[in-house]
């Protein structure tokens, strides 16, 4: 059996030597579903799993295959499968896509008899992991994979599929030729210290070294922002009881999200929610109405009171604050001293 060859079940300590599987697409209900499987085994499990041990593959081309169990010789699913030769495939691995009937039954199924035949589940990003170690990608793409994936605003999307293209790596990349370029003619200058004068003059190695240096302190000036684009910037809408901060939370959600009524201090808790806003990705945050001292202990029960800490919390870690007030009502001295606090 396959499992009795693979070397690289858990404990082996060479876990490259793994043959990995996991379904690539969320569960639910949906036509398709695709499960992969990749390692040196993989063409291996595959044949048991059709009941062909030594078919022969064209690689890259799609197969209709029934997958069968190997205990019972029962129809598991008609599939269609794709096989992706080793180092031309995603991870540079012997990989297989296989496109099940979706929904949640069937691609389990089928998974838990890749394991049975000796495939080993897959850990999260272990596929890009592989990627990364066989060189089908550097650390700044393996990350752009992760951000293309979890992106929720078009903006984050555009910044994924520039690291993927190596944008940030070959900026990367001009650096680390300058700065070596730097260093060697810094060495030229202490392995020849009798000369009066070096090939390229002091001055002009500094004035490379200066140039290097703010171009790492530009690249660097720039993770913040990548920061909000990759985990949203936090909005946080402020304001008293009935100021209309649900009403905005819904408005911008699209949906009935917060509880609207005329009552005071309907909002006890933090309600979180991620939003695009013009492409960009903001974590909007509805809270509680925030009172005046004076009226916080006389007025607001003790949840309320929990609620306003929350608020509290949460204002102090923002990046953006949208405070709310009634077109109506003009802004007392505490409401004008908490928004000149927060600018």
């Amino acid at each position: 059996m396959a499992a009795d060859r693979n070397q690289g079940r858990p404990g082996s300590g060479d876990p490259l030597r793994d043959t990995i599987a996991a379904i690539a697409t969320p569960p639910g209900r949906g036509a398709l579903a695709v499960l992969r499987m990749s390692g040196p085994d993989a063409v291996l499990i595959l044949g048991q799993l059709i009941g062909e041990p030594q078919r022969e593959w064209t690689p890259n081309m799609a197969t209709l295959c029934r997958l069968r169990s190997a205990a019972t010789g029962k129809t598991l699913d008609e599939s269609l499968v794709t096989f992706f030769r080793a180092p031309k495939s995603y991870t540079g691995e012997d990989l297989v896509e296989i496109s099940t009937h979706g929904g949640y039954l069937t691609p389990n199924l089928v998974l838990e008899e890749l394991l049975t035949l000796g495939a080993r589940r897959a850990e999260p990003g272990e596929f890009t992991k592989r990627a990364y170690l066989h060189g089908k990608m550097d650390l700044t793409q393996a990350e752009a994979v992760a951000d293309l994936i979890e992106g929720v605003a078009p903006r984050s999307r555009e910044v994924a599929l520039y690291h993927l293209e190596r944008g940030l790596a070959e900026r990367i990349e001009s650096l680390r030729e300058d700065i070596v370029g730097v260093s060697a003619l810094l060495i030229q200058h202490l392995d020849f210290p009798e000369e009066d004068e070096g090939a390229t003059p002091l001055p002009v190695i500094v004035e490379r070294a200066r140039n290097v240096g703010k171009r790492i302190d530009q690249l660097l000036s720039t993770a913040p922002a990548g920061e909000l684009l990759r985990e949203g910037a936090l909005a946080v809408l402020a304001g008293r009881p009935n100021s209309g901060k649900s009403s905005l939370f819904n408005a911008m959600l699209g949906k009935e999200r917060a509880i609207v009524d005329a009552e005071a201090g309907t909002t006890r808790d933090a309600l979180e929610a991620v939003v695009s806003v013009k492409g960009y990705p903001f974590r909007l945050v509805d809270t509680a109405g925030l009172r005046d001292s004076r009226s916080l202990v006389e007025e607001a029960g003790r949840v309320e009171v929990q609620g306003i800490e929350v608020a509290r919390r949460y204002l102090a870690e923002a990046d953006v604050v949208i405070y709310c007030s009634p077109v109506d009502a003009p802004l007392d001295a505490e409401e004008a001293a908490f928004l000149e606090s927060v600018e």
